[in-house]
């Protein structure tokens, strides 16, 4: 139970802070510094992220593209930044984001691997990272996002195998491979994807049987294995 003289010591901390300093009250240093990191990376020619600017005055859920939580209002759960001409690579500090739940950074010229240190996203859901031109493997390390459901990265440059770990996801519903340079078979571990709704592996570089255990996908009502 707070004691009377606690609750007048937080009563008078907000009292300072929001005379003082109003935007700072709601702020995560952790959160902050991931976001200007990954701005410092990027090439801005539309103007999109010019309201991604640090100062007393505005806080940073405001900023586009970001949305922040209801209940722990510093943290933020949502980057989308879909088609807005960014240019340039993804920095490893996005992982520090903890409470992610949702990246869309569809439809822009992010270029270089997909950083492993998305894997420390134990919350994201929602992994949209399509027409771009990443390159590298696929992380293993997503294998840690446990709660993710839509995975796309159709229309990049991916190489080398679908990394065995992946196997883990068993939430998913959506994954999206189409049109990169992976190389090796389907992944038989697929057919564990219960929850599977639509399976796009078009024209991805696998070659090979289609494995028999995707007649387990009872919930599938798209899919695509088109070699182009």
């Amino acid at each position: 139970m707070t004691s009377p003289i606690t609750a007048q010591c937080l009563i008078l901390f907000f009292f300072f802070c929001f005379a003082s300093n109003p935007a700072a009250c709601f702020i995560n240093e952790a959160d902050l510094h991931a976001l200007l990191s990954f701005k410092e990376n990027i090439l801005d020619p539309r103007g999109a992220l010019d309201s991604w600017r640090h100062n007393e005055t505005v806080n940073y859920c405001t900023w586009k593209g970001i949305s922040c939580s209801r209940r722990h209002r510093t943290r933020v759960v949502s980057i989308d930044l879909d088609s807005q001409g960014l240019v340039g690579s993804l920095s490893p500090h996005l992982g520090n984001l903890s409470f992610l739940r949702r990246i869309n950074l569809q439809n822009n010229s992010f270029h270089g691997p997909i950083p492993q240190e998305l894997g420390r996203l134990s919350r994201l859901e929602y992994l949209k990272l399509s027409n771009n031109t990443f390159d590298g493997e696929i992380p293993r390390n997503l294998s840690q996002c446990l709660n993710l459901y839509y995975l796309n990265l159709v229309d990049n440059k991916l190489t080398g195998n679908v990394p065995s770990e992946i196997s883990s996801l068993l939430k998913l519903k959506d994954l999206g491979l189409s049109r990169n340079n992976l190389s090796g078979t389907i992944p038989s571990f697929i057919g564990n994807f219960t929850f599977m709704r639509l399976l796009s592996l078009r024209e991805c570089g696998f070659h090979g049987e289609i494995p028999e255990s995707l007649v387990h996908l009872r919930n599938l009502q798209f899919l695509n294995l088109e070699k182009g």
